[in-house]
């Protein structure tokens, strides 16, 4: 019922495939189909955007094509379309907390779907998209396309508005902008006063300056 479910974060639905837990059965379905079978029946009618669920086209089309983003970051100012958007942003890049640790290896992240992908694809071996031309697989239909498009295709349709490199991909664009021509640099140091545009540069800053400080 209601308490359980919400009050007490019962999710007694659990995915095989990578371990997630849900609340409902219609979730359950709903994860796999959009996320392990990569199946987005709801398609944009202005770009090539595609997705599982209408109320995240219609969140795309807000965002995207309509610019709406009222939730804006006070640290970096990036804009998200949901509250709860901003506040995994907030966690994750500018507080660096990540409470979901691999109960196997070192590894730890901001978000519990991105630990139980880690798992299946990492330790448990779990890719089950093959590469029809090369010998990668992936756990994500997504990171397949992602692949093939960008290694095999050649294409990088995300252009920066302000110099000529383009991408394979919106995230590794964003960065460049960033880093390169907003010179953001929103990964902060928790022991000294360095910052960094990009989270392997702070990582090893880190290891190579602060590494005494995890030796026993």
């Amino acid at each position: 019922g209601h308490i359980s479910t919400v009050h007490e974060g019962n999710k007694p639905y659990k995915c095989e495939i990578c371990s997630s837990t849900f609340v409902e059965k219609s979730y359950l379905k709903r994860h796999v189909t959009s996320v392990h079978e990569g199946k987005k029946p709801f398609k944009c009618d202005i770009c090539e955007y595609s997705c599982s669920l209408k109320c995240t086209l219609k969140r795309h089309a807000a965002t995207v094509h309509e610019g709406k983003k009222p939730f804006k970051c006070a640290i970096c100012d990036h804009g998200f379309s949901q509250k709860g958007d901003l506040n995994k942003h907030i966690t994750a890049v500018h507080k660096g907390e990540k409470l979901f640790r691999c109960v196997i290896c070192d590894n730890s992240f901001s978000q519990k779907g991105d630990m139980n992908i880690h798992f299946a694809s990492v330790h448990e071996g779990k890719k089950p998209f093959k590469c029809d031309i090369c010998d990668y697989s992936c756990f994500l239909k997504k990171t397949m396309n992602i692949h093939i498009a960008s290694v095999h295709e050649g294409l990088k349709p995300f252009k920066c508005e302000i110099c000529d490199n383009s991408f394979s991909q919106k995230s590794k664009m964003n960065r460049h902008v960033m880093s390169v021509h907003e010179r953001k640099k929103s990964f902060k140091c928790y022991v000294c006063n360095h910052s960094s545009s990009l989270k392997h540069q702070m990582e090893k800053h880190i290891a190579k300056k602060h590494s005494l400080l995890y030796k026993s």
